[in-house]
């Protein structure tokens, strides 16, 4: 148990490890945190979804921006399209699963908005969709993904990719992501 134990750990770690030593990463969420400040700023408000674990962490950040993070300040305009149950399962009831987050969009983006999708493996057919959606409505589209990045970074504007195949290790690095865009965004206010 011991050896499964630090096994896992240094996974964790070497993925970390890798996102530090990646300019390329290091840009994209300092692009990532221009984009969300210019939106906040110019009255826009920003839209996160994701399934299944990264449903959860659609919600987690949308709720560092509506309540706080570290400090106290206003609330920040961010929406999770993930928590409302009636409206994802009329969706995917009456048409297909894959568009429970472009029609979502379609109601509630707009040009001055920043459209944040979260796939561990890039190719959820319906986070494509929406920020596919995004885009053809002229809102900032981010993909935040894993492995290589699948298909999200095609149909994004900034692609934040954690370099790992590990599933667990991309979610853990998401939520580490997200922490720093909270933080560094919440510093405005």
């Amino acid at each position: 148990m011991e050896k499964i134990i630090k096994e896992y750990i240094k996974a964790s770690i070497d993925v970390k490890t890798k996102l530090l030593n990646s300019p390329e990463v290091i840009k994209s969420i300092k692009d990532v945190v221009q984009a969300i400040k210019e939106c906040f700023e110019k009255g826009g408000k920003l839209l996160v979804f994701g399934n299944g674990g990264s449903a959860s962490d659609a919600q987690h950040m949308v709720a560092e921006f509506v309540a706080r993070f570290k400090k106290e300040r206003k609330a920040l305009p961010a929406i999770a399209l993930t928590t409302n149950t009636s409206t994802i399962t009329a969706l995917a009831n009456d048409y297909t699963y894959d568009i429970v987050f472009k029609r979502q969009i379609e109601a509630f983006a707009d040009s001055n908005d920043v459209v944040l999708g979260i796939s561990t493996s890039g190719t959820a057919k319906s986070v494509i969709e929406g920020l596919k959606q995004a885009r053809s409505q002229n809102a900032k589209t981010i993909a935040l993904t894993g492995k290589d990045g699948g298909e999200l970074p095609k149909v994004s504007d900034i692609s934040i990719i954690v370099p790992s195949d590990i599933t667990a290790c991309i979610q853990e690095s998401h939520i580490m992501i997200i922490h720093l865009i909270c933080e560094i965004v919440e510093a405005n206010y």
